[in-house]
């Protein structure tokens, strides 16, 4: 039996994923703002140390992987929480629990699809270096999309910056990067009356004719850490449909 930490394991994509875990006969220790074992705001620096310190007492010496999964999504009214629980309660959990991750752990960070197109790359780059000072500055400025796309990339730059790090002591660090995905989250999008025409745009070209749903993100997931991906480190993994090929298709 291995164990995992999983943020935003109550609902959507992080429920999916604790679903499979705990099938497979795994411990999964949930952070979430309810219905977790441990209840944490990863807006709030103050709690996420406190959710760190907490799990440092009840986790074994080691563990086999982490999945930060907890987020919002862009029609969420608060810009600066968007990018605190997207990006910052991501790296905080990662980096405060590395000491316990074993050789040939897994980490998996869920990024979007949405992270390349992000037209804000000086926001992308204040989070990188934790200029938090600069991005107040800069909120005014921006929508909930270029937070919710920028603190994404940001997720996924921060995975390949470390990736050769944490490979070499053994642990792979990957993201995956879901499309559009049915769930409680993402129907609040689709009902706002800012997103939701956009929205149905958007599903509608979906190459594969489909949403994804919460399992095809957990079948990502599990595979990224399984032993099946002991030799995959640094990689960002699309499941979308075909969408970012048909936005991107010279892109590699």
């Amino acid at each position: 039996m291995a164990t995992y930490v999983l943020t935003g394991g109550a609902t959507g994509i992080g429920a999916a994923i604790k679903a499979r875990l705990k099938a497979a006969g795994h411990r999964v220790v949930v952070l979430d703002l309810r219905d977790a074992d441990i209840e944490v705001d990863l807006s709030q620096a103050s709690q996420r140390q406190a959710a760190i310190k907490a799990l440092l007492k009840i986790l074994p010496e080691s563990i086999e992987g982490i999945i930060t999964c907890a987020g919002v999504a862009s029609h969420f009214p608060d810009l600066k929480k968007i990018l605190s629980i997207n990006y910052t309660g991501s790296v905080e959990i990662i980096n405060g629990l590395r000491q316990r991750l074993a050789p040939g752990s897994s980490v998996v960070m869920v990024s979007s699809n949405s992270a390349p197109l992000c037209q804000k790359p000086e926001l992308v780059e204040l989070l990188l270096e934790d200029q938090w000072q600069n991005i107040d500055a800069m909120l005014p400025e921006v929508s909930g999309h270029d937070c919710y796309s920028g603190s994404k990339q940001a997720v996924a730059k921060w995975m390949r910056k470390h990736a050769p790090e944490f490979a070499g002591q053994g642990i792979r660090l990957n993201a995956i990067a879901p499309g559009y995905t049915e769930t409680a989250m993402t129907k609040a999008v689709a009902d706002d009356p800012q997103y939701g025409e956009a929205i149905r745009q958007f599903v509608a070209s979906i190459p594969m004719q489909r949403a994804g749903s919460p399992e095809d993100m957990a079948d990502a997931a599990e595979f990224l850490l399984s032993d099946k991906a002991s030799f995959v480190a640094g990689s960002m993994l699309y499941i979308d449909g075909g969408h970012d090929a048909m936005f991107r298709p010279k892109s590699i």
